[in-house]
């Protein structure tokens, strides 16, 4: 099935879905921040996150393990640590282009 867009584009349904499943899982400030800082700083762990977002360690394990269940970071376990990633950088262009994007806030 396809649906027609506005500006003359038609897009699979299953795609429009995947991207808002995608939009969800990372539609909250902490989480975009969580984005943000392993883009820049690549794998890390809980606690070097917390330092960076100011945020409490529950809040970021929270976080952490919901975005990894839906695929959005990967999760490596180093000794006691937990080090995660981003599984696909490409997230970080969806931020960039919110962040160009003229909505009133």
């Amino acid at each position: 099935m396809f649906i027609y867009l506005y500006i003359g584009i038609m897009i699979e349904t299953e795609k429009l879905e995947k991207a808002a499943f995608i939009l969800k899982t990372i539609a909250h400030p902490t989480r975009l921040a969580i984005i943000s800082f392993l883009n820049s700083n690549g794998p890390s762990t809980v606690s070097e996150i917390c330092s960076e977002t100011n945020c409490e360690q529950s809040l970021i394990s929270h976080h952490l393990i919901n975005m990894k269940l839906k695929g959005i970071l990967l999760a490596k376990k180093e000794g006691t640590k937990v080090i995660y990633s981003l599984k696909e950088k490409e997230l970080c262009k969806v931020i960039s282009l919110m962040d160009k994007c003229n909505c009133n806030f």
